[in-house]
């Protein structure tokens, strides 16, 4: 099975795989070379000599995915004709410093850069999908990767990135509960307030978000590399039955918001005990796990309208309770 890239949202199907494959006379592959930076890489840096077939997996909602075979390796690269490198560059950074932590498989970044026709490409390894693998050891390696990957900036990410299609700002913070108040659950409700007027939302968040710091009394967070955005859609195995994580929105926070998209990620009880085996569960997770959640839910309200909206404010209505506010 190829590398699927995903839109990073709960319902977006994956097309069916679609093939062909070419072969073309010297002359015109040198020429088509200097008008496609994608073969030109594969065939210069990515010391291929010829390209043997290019199969289309699909890329979900918003970009191109496709499996470049050739005489040396296989190379997984996702194009989007509207959207500039910026978006793929935060990918590519968050690939490497995933990659970087040597924990947990992930395909390597290779090149990303502009269309010439507009729009961009990002070129990486090319992982080839087994069969499901062990959720413990997930959790296992998800851990691993959450305890080297720390940050000496604090929280943050070296570039924005986008979480789905929606910017997400990553501006190095040295106090978490600002960090996530003002770039995550903040910048959220702003979006839906101006995108659907809704000030209601809005001025619960808000409320939510001044009154939230009682949640991590007696809590050390540390800045650790986060994926971002771990579902089941950017979660596989490889053909050992080793876990890989795919599509990531990277940024260094608090460990436990990894597990904010948990509704959309089957997350079982194997998980979590070997993922606490590596770092320990903080006093008042529980209370905690739905502030986590509640960025993805506004991000969903954001991307797909209102039936997402009521599991929102529901557990905004329920922190406020809790809270007394």
């Amino acid at each position: 099975m190829a590398v699927a890239a995903s839109l990073s949202i709960c319902f977006c199907a994956r097309p069916s795989l679609l093939h062909c494959s070419f072969s073309r006379p010297k002359s015109l592959t040198m020429a088509a070379m200097s008008e496609d930076p994608i073969r030109k890489w594969i065939l210069t840096e990515g010391k291929a000599s010829q390209i043997t077939k290019i199969t289309s997996v699909g890329g979900g909602c918003i970009n191109l995915a496709t499996h470049y075979h050739t005489d040396s390796a296989s190379f997984f690269v996702k194009t989007n004709r509207s959207i500039g490198p910026e978006m793929f560059e935060g990918e590519a950074l968050g690939l490497e410093a995933m990659y970087e932590t040597r924990s947990i498989r992930v395909p390597k970044p290779h090149k990303v850069g502009a269309l010439p026709t507009g729009g961009s490409y990002i070129i990486m390894e090319f992982i080839e999908f087994g069969s499901r693998g062990s959720q413990a050891e997930l959790g296992r390696k998800l851990a691993e990767m959450h305890k080297v990957g720390k940050s000496s900036k604090g929280f943050g990410f070296e570039v924005d990135n986008t979480i789905g299609s929606t910017p997400q700002i990553n501006t190095w913070s040295s106090d978490w509960i600002e960090f996530y108040g003002e770039k995550r659950l903040g910048y959220q409700l702003k979006l839906a307030r101006d995108r659907y007027g809704d000030s209601a939302i809005y001025q619960k968040g808000q409320t939510l978000i001044q009154n939230m710091a009682s949640l991590f009394e007696n809590v050390v967070i540390e800045p650790c590399l986060l994926h971002g955005d771990l579902w089941s859609g950017n979660i596989a195995y490889d053909k050992n039955s080793e876990p890989v994580i795919l599509d990531p929105a990277c940024y260094y926070g608090h460990n436990e918001a990894e597990f904010g998209m948990s509704w959309c990620a089957g997350f079982g009880e194997s998980f979590y005990n070997a993922y606490f085996k590596v770092i320990p569960k903080e006093e008042g997770f529980e209370k905690r796990r739905d502030l986590y959640l509640l960025y993805h839910y506004l991000n969903h309200y954001n991307l797909f309208g209102s039936g997402y909206r009521s599991s929102a404010m529901s557990i905004i209505d329920g922190y406020l309770r809790m809270l007394k506010v």
